[in-house]
């Protein structure tokens, strides 16, 4: 073939490459095609702050003792249907108790079961009924460690748990078997629970060496601040210490109550809640390292027949509820104590149809109704209005 006629066809052949691979470049869809300029050129990132979480707040409220002397127990019983019924004693105070997201007290008596005679001081036995009362004023946690817990003995013990637990309720300070601490985790706030107490009136002698060391909480400085820093190693918010120490109606704190109080907020404890005294004493906030604690060293009797007709001491008749309000900052990482209310109460004992009745008042409220102050004779508001004074010079006293 000449050699023009196949420098055409050369050409030509070429031409029809560049064209074919033009026009496939063409038929591509827009999103299809890209460039080596575009293919490095990196991503563009938003720079998205993160959300942030809205503080969240969760509410304490503690009480003090709460005793059955049997003229409680003789006063809450029905004839007719042969059975007790101490819910009349809660129905002033009910509705700030299960307003709380979390409310504890001190049950300073044992539930063994009625094959053991019930009775008051100095070896108590309630019947379980007290226990369908807590529950119904709102109660969440029980503190069992304190010096009656042994009062009828290991049985006397688990029987007291074992109906507690049956209520839907829950203990700390006394256990059936070896616990880990208990952390309760409401609304994201994490709160470790401890509970101790000075001693058992002699009745420790109940129990082996070995069911000591689980079974019941004694104050042990080593063992407080190990459990504390267990607490801690969990990643807790709060620390909360429920403690049954000090001398029975002194209305100032030992000095052994305070350097306690001071170790265990070192220690790293943020709430401690004394009961035992059965009269109220001063509460104060303690800032250690930039963080405010606080301490009640008693909160006084919540309930009981201990007053000024039996024992020639009114202070036994006032008690105290404790409201505190805990908030978790989430841009800050920290829970602090935002609001602490100090609730009085009286123990009003009165008769009704022939029998004592016992009623727990919450006093400033009781004061302002004039429909429930109707009922009541002159002396006994005084009374009342003394409580008030009383607890309320008490408890902010520092």
């Amino acid at each position: 073939m000449n050699k023009k006629y196949i420098y055409i066809l050369l050409v030509i052949l070429g031409l029809s490459l560049v064209f074919a691979g033009c026009s496939r470049k063409d038929m591509l869809k827009p999103e299809d095609r890209t460039s080596s300029i575009e293919e490095d050129i990196p991503p563009v990132v938003e720079n998205i702050p993160e959300e942030v979480r809205e503080n969240t707040q969760m509410t304490i409220l503690a009480v003090g003792d709460i005793m059955f002397h049997m003229p409680q127990i003789r006063a809450a019983y029905d004839e007719n249907i042969g059975t007790y019924d101490f819910k009349d004693n809660f129905k002033y105070v009910k509705k700030y108790i299960e307003s709380a997201d979390l409310a504890i007290a001190n049950f300073e008596t044992v539930t063994a079961g009625e094959d053991i005679p019930y009775c008051g001081f100095p070896n108590f036995n309630a019947p379980v009924e007290t226990l369908d009362a807590i529950k119904y004023a709102g109660f969440d946690i029980l503190t069992t460690s304190n010096n009656h817990c042994l009062d009828q003995g290991k049985k006397g013990l688990l029987n007291t748990i074992y109906a507690i637990e049956e209520r839907g309720l829950v203990n700390i300070g006394t256990y059936k078997e070896p616990k880990e601490i208990m952390i309760k985790d409401i609304n994201d706030i994490k709160l470790a629970l401890l509970s101790y107490t000075y001693g058992f009136n002699g009745m420790d002698f109940t129990l082996t060496e070995e069911e000591k060391t689980y079974m019941v909480s004694k104050i042990d400085e080593f063992k407080i601040e190990q459990d504390i820093k267990k607490a801690k190693d969990e990643g807790v918010d709060m620390i909360v210490v429920f403690i049954h120490w000090g001398n029975e109606y002194q209305r100032d704190p030992s000095n052994e109550q305070v350097e306690l109080g001071r170790k265990m907020i070192e220690w790293g404890a943020n709430i401690i809640l004394g009961s035992h005294p059965h009269v109220v004493q001063k509460a104060e906030v303690i800032n250690y390292n930039g963080r405010d604690n606080f301490i009640i060293y008693s909160m006084g009797n919540f309930l009981s027949n201990q007053r000024r007709e039996t024992m020639d001491n009114k202070y036994a008749e006032d008690g105290l509820m404790v409201r505190l309000t805990i908030e978790k900052d989430y841009l800050k990482n920290k829970t602090t104590i935002q609001n602490i209310e100090y609730i009085p109460t009286w123990v009003r004992r009165c008769k009704q149809n022939g029998k004592w009745s016992y009623q727990i008042l919450p006093i400033e409220e009781f004061l302002k109704d004039k429909s429930l102050l109707s009922n009541i004779e002159k002396l006994e508001i005084e009374k009342i209005e003394e409580s008030l004074k009383n607890t309320l010079t008490k408890v902010t006293e520092y």
